[in-house]
């Protein structure tokens, strides 16, 4: 069905309204310093893959003279125009923000940048003998001669240009670039009183002493600058014989794909501008004075040194599942009753702990599993290798095209292959975003499938970060639904009908509109009807048109969407009773769950999958029902608390902005996040009271 594209907001400047409201966290005076810090270093690691990603397949489009609007009605030139418009803005809120708010209350806590031009002369001292000792002997400039070809500049790659006087009329000035490259610290830590944190940055101290580089040549200028190529860029599968090749060949490409952005110190001279400009053939529009430090990422380092505790949140440390008992194997605790864990509120530890007792117990005859990212030192990818070594069947369909973590994931691919895991590389044209994890075990009753479905990735350092849901069950039917995936995937097998699991790209958008619908009908009826949902994005046009007639029907409806959000709430006569909020807070929102009123059954779900296009029709995903009733109450009370946030949710506008939820007159305030955890908190010791609490009578012998 076409969309109206009055009622369809435009994706990407959606996108940029997200990382708007992590820049609002960095403004937000009653976060912590050091907090602050870290949110405004995640809106610029975001807009570099934004401009990597998206704006790099915008300007594709626009080079092939492909001109088709996207569902809003816009077309590429008019989305491109728009963006750069939009990111104008956000570039000068996050400088406005770092130089004039957060810094200041940084330095006024101990921790100081210097710029080496303003240093005392201690300090000028220290970092005169850093460069000296570390940077000198390691940066090498190179020479830029006008008639060589030019240097091939790295994807994000920072560099220094330097312009010297020629001495030649025809060539007034000579230029050349000084690599900062990555092996260096980009900040360097200035000695200093204790309990201060006092740093420059490496830029500013090779451009103070690099004349040192060319004795007897005068310096005219040291321009701190930043490119980005396109890394839209994707693997032909069918011309490779070998995946990981193909793979190879994309990282390969990236490096030298066309530039898309060109950030560079506002002091910049025109004369230097103008040599960038023509030498990287960059567009007017790709060029980005920046009035601070380029890159503010690399400030999340700030964010990681010791002491400082007034400039931090509280920790919270994930806690212990009072369902789990510690004392028995994971699979004598699934085995009891099914587990429903809600991280990071409640430890990840337990689904690690489940693959390595699977890795040593003798009656374990098979793991399969799923990695799409992991972690560096991955303790689930070292139990994999153990359990194949011990002579159990591993089976591990490893996503090599997680973007980003292509590398990562090659690496983890070739090291379980050694180890005689069976590795499977996705599905030829999909990719493999679904997570799961099946453990098939001989018991006394015969084989018992013990299976793990999540909302996140198997990486128990993202899981202390991402709000996710871990499911551990061994209910029969699931364990038939997850043998049959896996079989799917790894045998080029005809999928079967599933008895409870839904996947894409086969059943899962259909599974999804008749559940929608289910609840459309219901209301013409006169049934109570509701769908509510937490997802990370909703950019399916058939999806938001499904929820639009429910809208219409009476469905009340109420969306936790953290990113982009296409669907245009509070529209008269199409979407009046469709309500849309978005939490930002100090753990990510990643987990995806859906509840159904079901005329009064409540129908809940979790899932890998956001309603996107490319969730549902080009990647593997899993919706997966939780019919435990404890689970189930577990999973609607989660969902429900997001819904009570009056602190770090925002309520989406029909004109696509956001405006921040206050608590009303004699409102409580409620803060889904640390509600979520409280409870956590609570149920830990309600657990320790009850086990204090039971008398154990001391019978005569």
């Amino acid at each position: 069905m076409k969309t109206d594209p009055n009622h369809y907001i435009n994706r990407e400047l959606s996108w940029l309204e997200f990382n708007q409201r992590v820049l609002n966290q960095a403004k937000y005076e009653k976060v912590p310093g050091l907090e602050r810090l870290k949110f405004l270093a995640i809106t610029a690691s975001n807009m570099d893959e934004f401009f990597m990603v998206r704006v790099g397949g915008l300007q594709l489009q626009q080079a092939q003279q492909i001109q088709a609007p996207d569902p809003s009605g816009a077309t590429v030139t008019q989305q491109l125009e728009a963006i750069y418009d939009r990111v104008d803005k956000i570039i000068s809120d996050q400088y406005d923000c770092f130089l004039n708010s957060i810094e200041p209350v940084l330095q006024q806590q101990g921790i100081t940048r210097v710029i080496c031009a303003q240093a005392n002369a201690l300090c000028k001292e220290a970092l005169q003998r850093y460069f000296e000792q570390e940077i000198y002997p390691v940066l090498s400039p190179m020479d830029l001669d006008p008639d060589a070809p030019f240097p091939l500049l790295s994807n994000l790659g920072f560099y220094l240009c330097v312009r010297m006087a020629s001495g030649e009329q025809d060539t007034p000035h000579r230029f050349a670039f000084i690599p900062i490259g990555k092996l260096l610290p980009r900040l360097i830590k200035i000695p200093g009183e204790r309990g201060t944190y006092t740093y420059a940055l490496i830029e500013d101290v090779v451009s103070h002493f690099v004349e040192q580089y060319y004795p007897g040549k005068r310096v005219e200028e040291c321009t701190a600058f930043r490119v980005t190529r396109n890394a839209d860029v994707s693997v032909r599968e069918d011309s490779a014989s070998d995946l990981i090749l193909g793979m190879e060949e994309v990282l390969s490409s990236r490096r030298s794909a066309d530039f898309v952005r060109l950030e560079i110190d506002s002091k910049v001279s025109e004369a230097t501008l103008d040599f960038l400009v023509r030498n990287l053939v960059l567009k007017p529009r790709d060029l980005f004075k920046i009035p601070g430090p380029l890159d503010l990422s690399a400030l999340m380092s700030v964010t990681e040194i010791e002491g400082f505790p007034t400039l931090r949140d509280t920790v919270w440390p994930p806690q212990r599942s009072p369902q789990i008992d510690s004392t028995k194997s994971m699979f004598e605790n699934i085995a009891q009753q099914d587990l429903l864990l809600c991280h990071p509120y409640e430890s990840f530890e337990p689904v690690v702990r489940l693959i390595e007792e699977a890795a040593s117990d003798p009656d374990v005859l098979a793991i399969k599993q799923t990695l799409y990212r992991t972690s560096r030192k991955s303790p689930i990818v070292a139990s994999l290798k153990k359990a194949a070594e011990l002579g159990k069947y591993v089976t591990v369909v490893v996503e090599l095209k997680a973007r980003f973590d292509e590398a990562r994931n090659m690496v983890w691919a070739r090291e379980l292959e050694r180890s005689g895991v069976q590795v499977v590389y996705g599905v030829r044209g999909l990719k493999t975003h679904a997570k799961i994890c099946i453990v098939v075990r001989r018991e006394i009753d015969g084989i018992v499938r013990y299976v793990h479905f999540g909302t996140g990735n198997y990486n128990e350092s993202t899981a202390r970060m991402y709000s996710d849901i871990s499911y551990l069950t061994r209910d029969e039917s699931l364990g038939k639904d997850a043998s049959a995936f896996f079989n799917a995937i790894t045998g080029y097998s005809q999928p079967q009908p599933y008895e409870k699991l839904e996947s894409a790209p086969l059943g899962l958008r259909k599974k999804l509109v008749s559940l929608i619908e289910e609840e459309t009908q219901r209301r013409l009826q006169g049934q109570k009807a509701f769908i509510y949902a937490k997802l990370n994005a909703l950019v399916d046009p058939e999806i938001i048109q499904a929820l639009y007639r429910a809208s219409q029907a009476g469905v009340t409806i109420r969306l936790n969407i953290r990113g982009i959000c296409c669907l245009k709430p509070g529209v008269r006569g199409v979407s009046d009773n469709i309500t849309v909020i978005s939490i930002v807070d100090r753990f990510l929102e990643h987990a995806r769950i859906l509840h159904f009123s079901h005329g009064g059954q409540d129908s809940v779900f979790i899932s890998s999958a956001d309603w996107m296009p490319r969730s549902l029709d080009r990647r593997i995903e899993l919706l997966t029902p939780v019919e435990d009733d404890a689970s189930k109450r577990k999973l609607m009370e989660i969902l429900a608390t997001y819904f009570q946030d009056n602190q770090n949710a925002w309520k989406l506008l029909p004109d696509g902005s956001y405006e921040r939820l206050e608590p009303g007159v004699g409102q409580v305030k409620l803060r889904a996040q640390k509600l979520l955890y409280q409870s956590s908190v609570d149920s830990v010791k309600a657990a320790e009271l009850a086990t204090r609490s039971k008398f154990e009578p001391h019978l005569p012998q």
